[in-house]
């Protein structure tokens, strides 16, 4: 009867990964390591309307990817990337907003004996409010000290783990005896999927302006490189246009040929001197200009001096 049941739920298992891989053209591969059934159950709750969380042996969920490759061989990209403590959160609606769901469920977690440290712990410098008797705690770590109002007080900032460091018992002691949680777990983003297409996470971050502003630098780079060999593309066509009526400009000024867009060169190299009258005539205008501005400023000062005088002394 057990064994008629298990098969039962693995095949019920099965079917509900084909309906999510059919119904959901997007999901995440999240990693699931330190995450505790009361958070998952909270996860859960903050992603209703926006995705659905599968998770399970990873034998399982590669089983019932390889059976629906008939119908989407696009999921074997998946394969390599199932590995470790993960599952899936399977979503229709943005990928960055779900992503951005994912990050605020994150609790805070004190340091645990065994745990591989995420980042970077440093101890700041403070007043621990421990008593004497725990200094050789303190010195077995190298940490620096000194007694303070009958406490213990730590001198300078000190850095406890680094990254990919395994937490003793004796630093996991020294931070919760400190009430220090240098760490936060959740779903943890590994691999996106979308229609097909497998990606690190971090392409969420890229917005439409650094699209559009890699998209015109590579049309400027082709346009360069089609400008300096010759050959005509999309990207030169306009350039190539202006270069060559630039071209036309100096053919027109050098010769009798005449054209209509020629008309102001030729007419400034047979008499300079109009144009030159004509930038002396804006000159004084611009200068009579700034001049009535400043004539009108010394007037008001004179007036305002004015103003001043005309008060009466007390013995006149």
């Amino acid at each position: 009867m057990v064994r008629e049941n298990k098969a039962a739920w693995k095949a019920q298992y099965f079917l509900k990964v084909v309906e999510l891989f059919d119904e959901y053209p997007k999901c995440f591969i999240v990693g699931a390591d330190n995450v505790g059934s009361k958070q998952m159950q909270n996860i859960r709750t903050s992603l209703r309307g926006l995705g659905v969380v599968l998770m399970g042996k990873n034998t399982m969920m590669r089983k019932a990817i390889r059976g629906h490759l008939e119908n989407n061989a696009q999921l074997e990209k998946l394969l390599p990337h199932i590995k470790g403590n993960v599952g899936f959160v399977f979503t229709k609606g943005d990928l960055a907003e779900v992503r951005d769901k994912l990050l605020e469920s994150k609790v805070r977690a004190p340091a645990r004996a065994g745990a591989i440290a995420p980042l970077h712990v440093i101890i700041p410098a403070q007043n621990t409010g421990l008593g004497p008797e725990k200094t050789s705690f303190f010195q077995a770590l190298s940490i620096p000290t000194k007694i303070s109002k009958g406490t213990i007080e730590i001198i300078n900032d000190v850095p406890i783990l680094k990254p990919g460091d395994k937490v003793g018992a004796s630093e996991a002691t020294l931070l919760n005896m400190l009430n220090i949680s240098p760490f936060s777990y959740g779903l943890a983003i590994t691999q996106v999927y979308d229609s097909g297409s497998i990606f690190s996470p971090e392409i969420l971050d890229i917005k439409p302006e650094d699209l559009r502003a890699k998209f015109q630098a590579g049309v400027a780079n082709l346009a360069a490189v089609s400008l300096q060999i010759g050959y005509p593309t999309i990207a030169s066509a306009p350039h190539s246009v202006a270069n060559g009526f630039k071209n036309l400009l100096a053919i027109a000024a050098a010769t009798e040929v005449d054209f209509k867009e020629a008309a102001t060169i030729k007419e400034f190299i047979k008499d300079p001197s109009k144009f030159v009258a004509a930038a002396a005539a804006s000159a004084p205008a611009a200068g009579a200009a700034v001049a009535e501005k400043k004539e009108e400023a010394k007037k008001e000062e004179s007036e305002s001096e004015e103003d001043d005088d005309m008060g009466f002394g007390l013995f006149d």
